[in-house]
């Protein structure tokens, strides 16, 4: 006779089909959280896999940056007198270009700063860090918006909205990780967990807030990026040396 299972005992529930494709931990994965060998490292070789992708996808996206500027069109025989007055007339594109590059390379430290704490990679936290990296590679399509239509209000929103969606795509991974203990190594305290959760969010906020700053003024805007990047890693410096 079939067996029926006792009254007020539940049956434990299967796993979706798309949650255990996708985020649940398999062989390949179990065998691969075997740890990498070096100084100071205790590692997954997921792990390593994660920060080699993001690191190329930063590349890329810095590099991606330079191609909003255009070299200067001038006929040969007036290249000596046009020439330099064209180049300073790109002042803001180059303006807009360091100022990018700077951001890229400000999420760049801020993301090898939290991997240095993870110790293993599982697929929800490469889909997490999958995402902020597509939000990385959309920063030079936003910086380009940017330089070509900096006096429209749409254009200011995507490109400060994307440096916003930026930082809190990278909270997120480094709330996610620091939340799970197996991801996360034994030594990082409760207080550092606390200090780069509470920043991440402080810096998403200040971003969001820039779009309105950048409706009365483009460059007021622009200070209040140049200023929360300085002293984001004024405060960085300050708790890593305080914690040391």
């Amino acid at each position: 006779m079939p067996k029926f299972p006792a009254a007020g005992r539940r049956r434990p529930r299967r796993a979706s089909l798309l949650n255990r494709i996708y985020f649940t931990r398999g062989p390949y994965e179990e065998r691969n959280m075997r740890r990498t060998e070096g100084p100071g490292r205790d590692r997954s070789v997921e792990t390593a896999r994660t920060e080699a992708f993001s690191d190329g996808v930063f590349s890329i996206a810095a590099t991606l940056l330079v191609l909003n500027l255009e070299v200067p069109s001038v006929p040969q025989t007036e290249a000596a007198r046009e020439l330099p007055r064209a180049v300073v007339g790109l002042a803001p594109d180059l303006l807009s270009y360091a100022l990018s590059f700077l951001v890229i390379l400000s999420f760049w430290m801020a993301h090898r700063g939290s991997l240095r704490y993870i110790t293993h990679a599982n697929r929800r936290l490469s889909w997490l860090n999958g995402l902020f990296l597509m939000v990385i590679a959309f920063i030079p399509f936003s910086t380009g918006l940017f330089d070509r239509y900096s006096d429209d209000s749409f254009a200011i929103v995507v490109y400060a909205g994307s440096l916003a969606l930026a930082r809190l795509m990278l909270t997120a991974v480094w709330w996610y990780a620091s939340a799970d203990p197996a991801l996360i190594h034994e030594g990082v305290s409760p207080r550092e967990i606390r200090f780069h959760r509470l920043n991440g969010l402080a810096v998403s906020l200040v971003f969001a807030l820039s779009i309105g700053v950048a409706y009365v003024s483009v460059w007021a805007a622009v200070i209040v990026w140049i200023t929360l990047f300085v002293v984001d890693h004024a405060l960085l410096h300050a708790f890593e040396a305080r914690s040391a």
